[in-house]
């Protein structure tokens, strides 16, 4: 019978200088944010500042789920309204030709119990990449790494493409040799392949009621089965993903199981380094909840404007139930609100956190 490793506040490990690192990231992101609002005179998120599509669908919670997954928001077969924003990573305006991770952010509305944090909101966060592991695993090699982020912004789309060519050169070069790949040229040779047909991962563990867990999202119905693997054209322009979003939901719906991956070994599937993939034969991704998503207008103007300049996403908009895990995650319960305030206060707009699934635009 498989053991699940059991939650407690001591299975994290805070670094001894944790507070100090948190405080050089938020300072170089702000810097960041600050460059690209002057260059586009409107403030965008400091990471996936470009969206795809937003989408209003329904999460609903598997019946008959076994104790060990029947946790927290997923306890109970009901259905909840959710938000649904498709993205890229960069905290710029780039080209859809460039292949950077991609994501699927998801608000979950009136999720009751008691909360991560005390904001008084009702919604949970997901947060997910199409990616099952973060290049840097922990806040003090994140905060190495910012120095090469800070500059990301003055790169063009071509430099970038180039970059993202260089890197599948190597990466074939690497695999005929029978040598790993390393995570930044791993990430930099991903195709560029149509966004529905993505898995998406949460990277980072979060508390799954009793347990611990990583929580992704696949695609569940045909339609969007048969997008994995197809590459995006080269002459579909730099909003091409959008178009890709948009064409699909005018005449389709979508589903996507919601599943989680249980931690059952906190040394080989580790809490504090979200560089580790969690192995697959010691824990499998098990269904819990499915995504429907049905066909509407994905991108209309008044919804675009909600998502990218009202709305928030964070994995601290939670339920104690899913109390985000890991440095990584502490380190965005100051990171997120920041760049979130100077997003909101550069454009004069009043941050909302939604309620009833009525307030997301048509």
């Amino acid at each position: 019978m498989t053991s699940y490793v059991r939650y407690s506040p001591d299975i994290e490990q805070p670094f001894p200088d944790e507070d100090e690192l948190v405080r050089q990231v938020v300072a170089a992101m702000g810097k960041a944010n600050q460059q690209v609002a002057d260059k586009h005179r409107h403030g965008l998120r400091d990471a996936h500042a470009k969206s795809h599509g937003v989408l209003a669908g329904e999460l609903r919670i598997q019946p008959d789920l076994p104790a060990h997954l029947a946790q927290g928001l997923f306890a109970e077969p009901v259905t909840y309204p959710v938000i649904v924003r498709f993205s890229s990573a960069p905290g710029d305006l780039r080209s859809d030709q460039v292949p950077f991770q991609r994501g699927l952010a998801m608000k979950v509305i009136g999720a009751p119990g008691p909360r991560a944090l005390d904001d008084g909101f009702t919604t949970q966060d997901f947060l997910l990449v199409n990616h099952p592991t973060l290049p840097f695993g922990n806040i003090a090699e994140y905060a190495k790494l910012q120095g090469i982020l800070e500059k990301q912004p003055g790169q063009s789309d071509q430099q970038l493409q180039l970059t993202g060519a260089a890197a599948r050169v190597a990466a074939k070069a690497l695999t005929r040799v029978g040598r790993p790949l390393p995570p930044a040229v791993e990430t930099l040779a991903a195709a560029n392949d149509h966004i529905l047909g993505e898995t998406f991962h949460s990277m980072a563990a979060l508390r799954y009621g009793d347990h611990v867990a990583k929580m992704s999202a696949a695609p569940r119905s045909a339609n969007v089965r048969a997008l994995t693997g197809s590459h995006v054209d080269k002459k579909a322009g730099e909003s091409a993903l959008r178009d890709l979003v948009v064409d699909f939901f005018a005449d389709n719906s979508a589903e996507y199981d919601i599943r989680a991956q249980l931690c059952t070994d906190i040394d080989r599937m580790p809490v504090e380094d979200a560089s580790v993939l969690w192995p697959e034969e010691l824990s499998p991704h098990r269904t819990v909840a499915v995504l429907h998503l049905p066909a509407q207008d994905a991108y209309s103007d008044a919804r675009r404007r909600y998502a990218d300049d009202v709305l928030s996403f964070s994995p601290w908009h939670a339920l104690e139930a899913h109390r985000p895990l890991g440095s990584i995650m502490r380190s965005r319960r100051a990171a997120y609100p920041a760049s979130s305030d100077f997003r909101h206060r550069f454009n004069g707009i009043e941050p909302q956190e939604p309620s009833d699934i009525k307030e997301l635009p048509a």
